[in-house]
């Protein structure tokens, strides 16, 4: 899709948006979720939608998929942070959009869920990894959330974040391999341009 298609539609669907955006908001804002003990969730959920804004129309590959695909970044923790199940996500997403774009939505959701576990990795295995390949959209909007978590952390100074900058530049090769789809549908992509905006950042 071309940017200016991409801008066309999220101008066309401008009220949808704004509606997911506030629904994601509040159902964050209702467990009392905050980002790094500081910002309101929303915090976060709009700088992974930032990326969706930029970067979107390399992957998008039709008008019917925006929606699913702003659904999906916007509401990509909420299984897994907001109490929320499949069957809620589902049911919210069905009140921005049809049957069919709802379900490729709560899939997003579903797929950036983690595992139980009591570490990160047990809670980002390789089942995990697998449900993020074999679903569309789901790699760039996990990318998405990486290059959002990654930006702030390398832009804020307290211990947690000095951690996590070690975390996420020494996680970086295997990260990406693990989000690289064998797929050569579009939707399964990562922009080469976001992944060498990461890299960048990983590297200071």
């Amino acid at each position: 899709m071309t940017q200016r298609d991409f801008k066309h539609y999220i101008e066309k669907y401008a009220n949808e948006l704004a509606g997911i955006k506030a629904a994601a908001h509040r159902t964050h804002e209702q467990v009392n979720q905050t980002y790094d003990q500081v910002h309101p969730y929303s915090f976060h959920l709009d700088m992974v939608v930032d990326e969706v804004y930029k970067y979107g129309h390399e992957v998008c590959a039709g008008e019917q998929d925006v929606l699913p695909l702003f659904f999906g970044a916007y509401f990509h923790d909420s299984i897994e942070d907001a109490r929320q199940s499949y069957n809620d996500v589902k049911a919210q997403a069905l009140t921005f959009m049809n049957d069919e774009q709802a379900l490729m939505a709560a899939e997003i959701v579903y797929a950036l869920t983690n595992e139980k576990g009591r570490t990160r990795a047990e809670r980002a295995g390789e089942k995990y990894f697998l449900g993020i390949r074999e679903t569309p959209y789901a790699p760039f909007v996990k990318l998405a959330d990486r290059l959002a978590n990654t930006t702030y952390s390398y832009t804020c100074c307290n211990a947690l974040n000095a951690r996590m900058k070690d975390v996420y530049r020494s996680e970086f090769p295997q990260f990406l391999a693990a989000i690289t789809s064998p797929h050569g549908d579009l939707r399964y992509s990562l922009p080469q341009d976001m992944v060498e905006e990461l890299k960048s950042v990983v590297q200071c």
